[in-house]
């Protein structure tokens, strides 16, 4: 399964799970992490069947793994396999993976990432401007991520914090 695009017409919608750094990957750290998720992904399984699963790196902050579940469900352990390796990442580069509170938008055509209160705070004050695009990380499946993983900050998850 490859999830680069492509013009072939995609029926089967993957499982996607996102993994957001604090900052943009060096070229070294980029390299490192394609490298390791490769090799984990030809590997990985439930069950002991082979899950058909790829990975991408997303505006050199965000890896994007899929799934596809009509071939083999992924497991709660094979789940937690993923996560190991995601927090072995996390260790060896500090990318702050697992920090949830934070908030990355594009702001002049360039990415940004903040803590979640100072984001609130900045647009509440106005230092972050409201024609901005802000990314949605809770996107669970490949059609909402290709719709929704990039949306205008009113229609986005942040949109309540401009009223």
């Amino acid at each position: 399964m490859k999830i680069e695009e492509s013009n072939i017409v995609e029926t089967n919608d993957y499982r996607v799970i996102i993994y957001p750094a604090s900052r943009p990957f060096t070229p070294r750290e980029s390299k490192a992490i394609t490298e390791k998720l490769y090799d984990f992904l030809a590997t990985w399984a439930a069950h002991g069947k082979p899950l058909s699963s790829s990975f991408k790196i997303e505006k050199n902050q965000f890896i994007v793994v899929c799934v596809d579940e009509e071939k083999e469900m992924a497991s709660g352990c094979s789940i937690d396999e993923l996560g190991g390796i995601m927090r072995a990442l996390d260790g060896e580069y500090e990318l702050g993976l697992f920090d949830r509170m934070k908030a990355s938008f594009v702001e002049n055509g360039e990415v940004k990432t903040m803590k979640l209160q100072d984001f609130r705070n900045g647009l509440k004050e106005g230092s972050i401007s409201r024609d901005i695009e802000v990314f949605d990380f809770s996107k669970n499946t490949y059609v909402a991520f290709l719709s929704d993983f990039l949306l205008p900050l009113s229609r986005s998850w942040a949109g309540i914090y401009i009223n």
